[in-house]
């Protein structure tokens, strides 16, 4: 897919400097400059910045916000100087949301000492509106704070680890294991069947929200058998020849999406009711008024999403 690299989280070209992470005092001699920043995130909350929130908050070192942390994770070397993030979750806002654990938190946080369009908030209502740069840098951040949150014991005996290589590695100083940011591979797929595209609902998602079909690659598996498994495992169709067509990470919390698309060999659906609590075929010109705007029944993917950028652009016929 000659557009691929287009989705959301694709990609900007940044310089992450990987050759540095070993070499602790380069890593503290870039924090030390004077364009050094640090993105702060809360509970897997970004700190965002703008009227819409379209960009990231950089927070220069040594602000009230980031003392007493765990050190920062270094990001790379952005055109405007050297980028870190830092988790903050133990900062406490004066009013606690009811809206954490939810699929989509509305809600925003304020910390004090900060301007009054900078606040902690949901990245998946912000990624559509951010550049390619800003975007990168927010879901490498979200995804590997989130990784050291959950892998803070060492799996093969269970001491506490601690962080190494500017954050990309954690140590465990009792049996010696090192452990590595986790990425999860997913495939998410376009099933078409002449000129409809199958849809399904999960259970905990907003009123008339559809999107493709997605499941977690296993091990031993490969892209085109886990989409054919998936399918066949959710929907009771068979799925024959498999394309891949572009990739995406998805920070929440950690995965890879193999966008893929698979024509159907069969078409009818039953559906798993554990995995799905609804499938369906939608038609191109269905489809298009659901991007319009003007179906009351269905609500589009999150734009932002790889969904989206599949479906729009098997709209547009442009999946080559």
């Amino acid at each position: 897919m000659r557009i691929a690299e287009q989705v959301t989280f694709g990609g900007s070209g940044l310089n992450r400097a990987a050759e540095l992470r070993g070499d602790a005092d380069a890593v503290a001699r870039l924090a030390a400059q004077d364009t050094a920043r640090v993105l702060p995130v809360w509970r897997g909350k970004p700190l965002l910045a703008g009227g819409d929130l379209r960009r990231p908050g950089w927070l220069p070192f040594g602000h009230d916000l980031l003392e007493g942390r765990e050190p920062p994770v270094f990001l790379g070397l952005d055109e405007a100087g050297p980028r870190f993030a830092c988790d903050v979750s133990g900062w406490e806002p004066d009013q606690a949301a009811g809206t954490l654990d939810a699929f989509y938190d509305p809600s925003q946080q304020h910390p004090p000492g900060l301007p009054g369009d900078h606040a902690f908030a949901e990245l998946r209502g912000s990624m559509p509106l951010m550049t390619p740069r800003d975007a990168e840098l927010a879901a490498m951040a979200r995804a590997v704070l989130g990784w050291h949150q959950t892998h803070g014991a060492c799996a093969r005996c269970g001491s506490r680890t601690r962080m190494t290589m500017a954050g990309w590695q954690r140590d465990c100083p009792e049996c010696g294991t090192r452990h590595f940011p986790r990425t999860d591979p997913v495939v998410i797929m376009l099933i078409t069947r002449g000129n409809s595209v199958l849809m399904g609902r999960s259970h905990h998602w907003p009123e008339g929200m559809q999107s493709l079909l997605a499941g977690f690659v296993e091990p031993g598996e490969t892209v085109e058998a886990a989409v054919r498994r998936e399918v066949l495992e959710e929907t009771q169709i068979r799925v024959g020849q498999v394309d891949y067509l572009a990739s995406q990470p998805w920070p929440f919390p950690m995965s890879l999406m193999f966008g893929c698309r698979g024509a159907a060999l069969t078409e009818a659906i039953t559906v798993d009711p554990v995995e799905l609590e609804s499938a369906m075929w939608v038609t191109r010109e269905e489809m298009m008024d659901v991007f319009a705007g003007n179906s009351t029944q269905l609500k589009p993917a999150r734009n932002g999403s790889i969904a989206h950028f599949l479906i729009w652009n098997w709209l547009a016929d442009r999946l080559d």
